[in-house]
């Protein structure tokens, strides 16, 4: 898999999780908005600076696209890569300024247009969930390594994870519909790619998201999901949710 070792994708992103909580930890957290709109913090440029020229040190032949600069890649050349990573330094930064912990580094290779190998990391927590295509998805927690397997609910009630800071109107309608339709369910929210791992520990059952994303948000995630029985499909085609798109925006989705 263009001979990348998933150990040294890990390391370097428990490097960005040791800069990012050294920021954390300040009395004050301050940040600018990107032209976006979004937070950008003094944590998200030292996480992408370390990730970025980790990755460059170690893997020179592969393109990397990351949220804080992607904006100077463009469709025509980035249409021929065959593999990249794809990385979010800091996932989850609204969660980071209001300090509830529920904030990834999320960084993932992509071959053609799918996810092949993934790695979510809270610093927090300090747990790390990685996966790469055919080996298995995994959880490591206080140097504990556990294997994430597929699970199937049992249970009458359904486990529903939403976005902490992100949900619309359609969100609360699809919301309606399960009741009105008689199910039977329960609500977790929570920050970042962590949704993902709900999913991928078995913790959740269905992640609904109808506000934009961008594929750095969901990449990572989705690569685990992958290696866990679960998938990621696009609203009203029912399509995989695909990468290195015209537009790195994604349509709503659902991942269950």
């Amino acid at each position: 898999m263009s001979h990348v070792d998933i150990q040294e994708i890990i390391n370097l992103s428990s490097q960005a999780a040791n800069a990012i909580l050294r920021v954390y930890q300040k009395m004050e957290l301050t940040s600018t908005v990107k032209t976006d709109k979004t937070p950008l913090t003094e944590a998200d440029q030292i996480s992408h600076d370390i990730i970025t020229a980790g990755l460059k040190s170690l893997y020179p032949h592969i393109p990397i696209i990351s949220e804080e600069s992607s904006t100077n890649m463009e469709y025509e050349t980035r249409k021929r890569f065959d593999f990249f990573f794809l990385v979010d330094p800091l996932d989850g930064t609204k969660e980071f300024l209001n300090r509830n912990g529920e904030f990834t580094i999320n960084i993932a290779l992509i071959h053609k247009d799918s996810p092949v190998l993934g790695v979510v990391h809270a610093p927090v927590s300090k747990s790390i969930y990685y996966a790469e295509k055919g080996r298995g998805a995994f959880k490591i927690n206080n140097q504990l390594q556990t294997q994430l397997v597929a699970k199937n609910n049992l249970k009458d009630t359904i486990t529903i994870t939403l976005s902490r800071s992100h949900q619309c109107p359609a969100t609360a309608e699809y919301l309606e519909k399960l009741n009105r339709d008689g199910n039977s369910f329960q609500l977790i929210t929570a920050g970042s790619a962590l949704k993902f791992a709900l999913l991928a520990e078995g913790k959740a059952d269905v992640y609904p998201r109808f506000s934009p994303t961008m594929e750095w948000d969901t990449a990572a995630g989705h690569a685990i999901l992958l290696e866990t029985g679960k998938q990621i499909t696009e609203i009203g085609t029912a399509r995989t949710l695909k990468y290195n798109k015209r537009e790195l925006v994604n349509p709503g989705f659902i991942a269950a």
